[in-house]
């Protein structure tokens, strides 16, 4: 998987320019280069057939796999609860780890748009309170949802929202969009599995 944009919202404060936010972000983006398809290759290489019609085109919960499995062995705690100073619960999250200025945390896009819209406001609303130091959100390319289950979150319809989250008022915080893209694509690797979870398809 190849990130293809990476998308700064908001970026104020100390913490901003600190040495472990570059680490920290450097994890984030190594996990993402870390996801393959098919499982064992070197390279992400998707079926390209559209996600339009039911039955068709490739799930989305599979992809995030190795992001996964590395932020775990990095220390990241997944589907995780992130706390303020006082150890009070304000939020979960797919990952999130400790900081010295607050959680760090990501969510990873899997559900459709307004999943999108929910994941940015619950991280610009505790950004903007400081309960936390740092969000991202990993969201297909429109090159890579056109194969995926149709309607997920994608990076052109959140786009034209970029001004007003960057007009949040927040006085320390990062918040960063981080766009992923397939490496090739070939009718010769299988289809990403939709896995079905009550009414939800991935």
């Amino acid at each position: 998987m190849r990130i293809v944009r990476v998308e700064t919202l908001l970026s104020r404060g100390p913490y901003a320019k600190s040495r472990h936010w570059k680490r920290t972000r450097k994890t984030i983006h190594e996990a993402v280069s870390r996801c393959c398809w098919p499982p064992g290759s070197r390279s992400f290489t998707i079926y390209p057939e559209s996600g339009k019609k039911r039955g068709e085109g490739n799930g989305v919960l599979p992809i995030k796999r190795e992001f996964v499995q590395h932020l775990r062995d990095k220390g990241w705690a997944i589907e995780g609860k992130a706390k303020n100073a006082l150890g009070q619960h304000v939020g979960d999250f797919d990952a999130v780890i400790a900081g010295p200025d607050g959680p760090i945390v990501v969510e990873w896009e899997t559900g459709n748009i307004s999943s999108s819209h929910r994941s940015m406001n619950k991280m610009l609303m505790l950004l903007s309170s400081g309960l936390v130091a740092a969000g991202t959100l990993v969201i297909p390319s429109r090159n890579l949802y056109k194969y995926l289950t149709d309607r997920v979150g994608n990076v052109q319809e959140v786009e034209p929202y970029f001004p007003l989250w960057k007009s949040i008022p927040c006085e320390i915080g990062l918040l960063e969009i981080v766009v992923i893209e397939h490496d090739r694509t070939s009718y010769d690797v299988p289809k990403i599995p939709k896995l079905t979870s009550g009414r939800a398809r991935g």
